[in-house]
């Protein structure tokens, strides 16, 4: 399932492999991928803010990493692939930059141009406290597809409506039930929890995103049997999701100790043991419960 030599990784996937992972520099590793033979890539860049696992350290390493990999994405997406890209901000002394930007600006010299569908609004509970601007509590994902004639399967990724036994009001249809039996769009702005401490799925990898989050783009912009490839692999969180669903799956990571500790996630997944968290509502506490109970002294002005 490791590779160190890319173009070995590829004859694996070629000959009907599940899974590959290739330990090796995404720039590089993903010269050895043919032209249009990905359905899907999902992944979650480095910021290059100084994380552990970053080489870069700045705006200007961002955008060149970008420069050189974007032109490759777009060469192995296939015709109505898509591509994800989850990603958020550079925050120095209270400075915010939203990179989303600077991926959509290196995306529009391209040719051709990919098209923007959605900018999803990842939403979180728990992150760092701010004292001197309001407490970040979302990311981004940039979905953007290689032509018009793309795949979406919005049925597959239907949730509950707030209000399921609604009715038209006027119209020949008026009394009957407005809503899909299979439930809503899922809509642009998902409040899924993020991979904290205490999380299941939680690993050794600082920056890692849930399962759930990934399964809706794959699910969504993919069919059973498609090629999914995540270039900034980290611990195969994209590997999980995709397997689940029954799709092959292409890794590209380049610190061994992330390599391990994603072959042993997906290995899990083949098995039906991995750790996951069901994509379903937030929890809410319970009101009586010692956490959720107000102190005396709390919120005196509300």
């Amino acid at each position: 399932m490791i590779y160190t030599q890319p173009a070995r990784a590829w004859k694996h996937i070629a000959s009907g492999g599940q899974a590959a992972i290739i330990n090796h520099d995404c720039v590089a590793a993903i010269k050895s991928v043919p032209d249009n033979s990905i359905a899907l890539v999902v992944t979650s860049p480095p910021y290059c803010i100084g994380k552990e696992y970053e080489s870069g350290r700045g705006l200007t390493d961002f955008q060149s990493l970008h420069e050189k990999l974007f032109p490759e994405v777009l060469r192995v997406v296939r015709p109505g692939g898509s591509f994800c890209w989850q990603i958020g901000y550079q925050v120095r002394r209270n400075k915010v930059l939203p990179l989303d930007y600077i991926i959509f600006d290196i995306l529009r010299s391209l040719t051709p141009v990919p098209i923007l569908r959605n900018r999803i609004v990842w939403t979180f509970g728990h992150g760092h406290h701010c004292s001197r601007r309001f407490s970040g509590r979302h990311e981004l994902i940039l979905w953007f597809t290689k032509g018009d004639d793309y795949v979406f399967n919005v049925d597959s990724v239907r949730v509950p409506q707030k209000y399921p036994g609604k009715t038209s009001s006027k119209g020949p249809k008026k009394g009957d039930l407005s809503g899909n039996p299979l439930g809503k769009n899922p809509e642009d702005v998902w409040d899924i929890p993020n991979v904290k401490a205490n999380h299941v799925e939680k690993s050794e990898h600082p920056c890692q995103f849930p399962v759930s989050l990934v399964t809706r783009l794959v699910r969504a912009l993919t069919d059973p049997g498609d090629l999914v490839l995540d270039p900034f692999g980290g611990v195969m969180t994209t590997g999980v999701a995709s397997i689940r669903e029954k799709r092959r799956f292409l890794g590209i990571e380049v610190e061994k100790k992330y390599v391990s500790v994603g072959a042993e996630r997906l290995q899990a997944t083949l098995r039906g043991t991995v750790p996951l968290r069901d994509d379903k509502p937030v929890a809410q506490p319970n009101p009586k419960s010692r956490v959720a109970t107000k102190p005396d002294h709390f919120w005196p002005a509300l």
